[in-house]
């Protein structure tokens, strides 16, 4: 497929865009400074800014899929979600965060006590995110949270996946951007998950 992902140079991102590669997709890898993306096989590096609508809608266009990988306050999800739309692709995935899952019946993890302030407003913003993404009538969106903790690790292919609820596992609630970057693709190439948020941990 013809895959377009923004915030290619990032931690996510990076992982996505090795893991796409090797499956053998074409992908327009996007950040702001094309110097940090990895050089690897069927990647374009290119330079777009997540705040220029009209800029990333030229670059979005020919493709089957879309992927955002950047952080939400450092983006606008208006500006992503209308480029996407705009651009015509086939569907939009967004890295998801997991402060908007669910540890309670309609209590969201970020709402805890235990929750880091530090990551607060980034995960409110990516609750928000989401919230624009389901009044979303036209767009086929797919909006994927990691675990509570989302960080280096191996690529074991062996992971959980989950609705709205926080996963956790014997280690906690967590999973690797590797582990990740295969959910992530392994959705893009057999879709399940239609105009829906999941989840993935161990």
């Amino acid at each position: 497929m013809n895959v377009a992902l923004i915030g290619a140079s990032g931690q996510a991102g990076s992982r996505i865009l090795k893991e796409l590669s090797d499956r053998g997709h074409a992908v327009t890898a996007i950040a702001r400074d094309p110097q940090k993306i990895a050089k690897l096989p069927h990647v374009k590096a290119t330079a777009g800014d997540a705040y220029d609508q009209a800029g990333l809608t030229a670059l979005l266009k020919d493709h089957d899929v879309v992927v955002s990988a950047v952080h939400f306050t450092a983006s606008d999800p208006r500006i992503l979600i209308d480029a996407a739309k705009a651009s015509d692709a086939g569907r939009y995935l967004v890295v998801g965060g997991a402060g908007s899952l669910e540890v309670a019946p309609g209590v969201m993890l970020v709402n805890t006590p235990e929750f880091p302030e530090a990551y607060k407003a980034e995960a409110l913003a990516g609750a928000h995110f989401l919230d624009l993404l389901r009044k979303e009538k036209v767009l086929d969106w797919t909006f994927l949270s990691p675990s509570a903790l989302f960080e280096a690790g191996q690529r074991t292919g062996m992971f959980r996946l989950g609705g709205d609820q926080l996963l956790v596992g014997a280690g906690g609630s967590r999973i690797s951007f590797e582990d990740y970057a295969v959910a992530l693709v392994d959705e893009i190439e057999r879709p399940a998950h239609h105009r829906r948020r999941f989840t993935v941990g161990y």
